[in-house]
């Protein structure tokens, strides 16, 4: 299979039907009998080019003024006289404007066409001449872009380096070289509620849990975080002088004499305290120019904290303890004077027992009402017999009256006043009785408030807060701050997002004015 026949397959293949018959001809088989010719035609057809990339290098030799007789003769021509066809530059010739459409002629297509066998066309000097005059056109309009491109992009290295860079480079040799090394110390503590074995309802829901602490926490957090503990602690442990030592940079050091604000601003920055709800944990980071007066500050404010823990409840557990104290002492005294006025009455009664005075009593009649019997049975004996003795019978009536009158005196005196003022044996047990019961029910008062008591003094145990540390307070053996890469890093992102942000707003307000 020839050369021709190859390519014409290819062809059809790549373009179809009518691009091999656009030729009207052999597009391929060489025209001169030259054997280096025909050897580079034939290298040029194995190279694989396409049927475009063929009608192309035609179309730009035609352009050129070149008399080909084939395509590849085309491609051939071209790369003798130094032009790749297939370059960007080749291809704009190809729609740059012909004289006559300068002229005002209609603009006539540029078509590749097939060139009769051993015809030759020179070009003229004029086509090569407005060639050449389009091609530095093109090449100024490149360098002009280039220059164009060249000096966006050095402005913006400069807008970079002045915006970005610079500042960058300057907040890291801040952070490497002039920044004062700060040592943390980091501490957790845990606020505790008494557990209470009674809970129940609600209550004992959040039992043990931090829900029932959190507004404990909540309250420690925002006392720590407060210019009352920034003062005690400069009262304490010199705050304000640490900070205000010459040996810490400008940037970080407190002012001599400075104001309490201006303290609580380094305070609040040097101090960190966060609650995590989940966990119930207080979480506090002390920065401190020396590691030990770190450890110092940590410990002090903890201490602090737990004061403040103990005063939150302390108001409550008072009052009820107060209330629950002063019943019981009412009481007390209740029953005392009750105690007191019992012994009075016994002391002036002179009787101790009425339940056994009034036993006494009626057993001492019931013994006078018995002989009463007996002495009656006596008399009666006498009088049955014929003669009997009136001195004995007298003797025994007398006996029985004296026994009627002393049971009449013992029945009154148990139950009437005497003569003399003395109230009866009934009214004493009466009075007796009334004091005993009363001293009896203060008593009963008395044993009631006690247990009140105590169940308020539970309560107020169940209210105790216990602040606990889970991680106690070191003092650390390397600087903590500054995070001298970080810092940087971080200050080249925040400068370059706001250079972005200036940026976009010119562009924006650029566009919007120019239209």
């Amino acid at each position: 299979m020839t050369t021709k026949s190859k390519v014409d397959k290819f062809r059809i293949r790549r373009g179809g039907a009518h691009d091999v018959a656009a030729d009207n001809g052999p597009t391929h088989a060489p025209m001169v009998n030259d054997p280096d010719t025909t050897a580079v035609l034939d290298s040029i057809s194995k190279e694989g080019l396409t049927g475009r990339q063929l009608r192309l290098a035609r179309r730009v030799a035609q352009k050129r003024g070149l008399a080909v007789e084939s395509d590849f003769d085309a491609v051939r021509q071209l790369r003798q006289a130094g032009i790749d066809p297939f370059q960007r530059s080749s291809v704009l010739d190809l729609i740059a404007p012909v004289a006559s459409q300068a002229n005002g002629q209609p603009e006539q297509s540029q078509l590749p066409d097939s060139l009769p066998r051993g015809g030759i066309h020179l070009p003229t000097a004029d086509r090569n001449t407005a060639a050449d005059r389009r091609t530095a056109e093109i090449m100024q309009i490149q360098r002009h872009i280039a220059s164009r491109r060249r000096r966006k992009l050095a402005l913006l290295m400069t807008r970079l380096s002045f915006f970005v860079f610079l500042p960058t480079f300057i907040v890291g040799w801040y952070f490497f070289t002039m920044a004062t090394p700060m040592y943390a110390t980091n501490s957790e503590i845990v606020i505790q509620q008494a557990d209470s074995a009674g809970a129940a309802g609600l209550g004992g829901l959040f039992q043990g849990t931090s829900m029932a602490t959190q507004q404990d926490s909540i309250a420690v957090q925002s006392y720590l975080a407060s210019r009352e503990a920034m003062l005690r602690l400069d009262h304490d442990h010199g705050f304000k002088a640490h900070f205000s030592d010459p040996m810490i940079d400008q940037i970080q050091r407190l002012p001599e004499n400075a104001t309490n604000e201006a303290a609580f601003k380094v305070y609040s920055k040097q101090v960190r305290i966060s609650y995590d709800p989940t966990e119930g944990i207080l979480r506090m980071e002390v920065v401190a120019a020396d590691p030990a007066k770190s450890q110092e500050f940590s410990e002090a404010l903890i201490s602090y904290a737990e004061e403040q823990v103990d005063q939150l409840t302390s108001r409550l557990r008072a009052d009820q303890m107060q209330g629950a104290r002063q019943s019981y002492e009412a009481a007390e005294a209740r029953r005392a004077a009750a105690l007191a006025q019992w012994l009075a009455i016994q002391e002036q009664v002179q009787q101790i027992d009425p339940a056994g005075e009034t036993a006494a009593r009626t057993q001492q009649i019931a013994r006078q009402e018995s002989e009463r019997q007996r002495l009656e049975l006596v008399l009666q004996s006498r009088l049955n017999v014929e003669r009997p003795s009136e001195v004995q019978v007298q003797a025994l009536r007398d006996q029985i009256a004296n026994i009627d009158r002393l049971i009449a005196a013992l029945r009154s005196d148990m139950t009437s006043a005497s003569d003399t003022g003395d109230a009866s044996q009934a009214s004493r047990n009466t009075e007796l009785r009334a004091a005993e019961e009363n001293y009896t029910f203060q008593t009963l008062i008395v044993q009631q408030a006690l247990t009140q008591m105590e169940a308020a003094q539970i309560e107020a145990n169940r209210q105790v807060r216990y602040l606990s540390q889970s991680v106690k307070p070191i003092a650390p053996d390397e600087a903590t701050y500054p995070r001298a890469f970080e810092n940087t890093v971080l200050a080249f992102l925040i400068f370059s997002g706001i250079y972005l942000m200036i940026s976009l707003t010119a562009s924006i307000l650029r566009e919007q004015v120019s239209a």
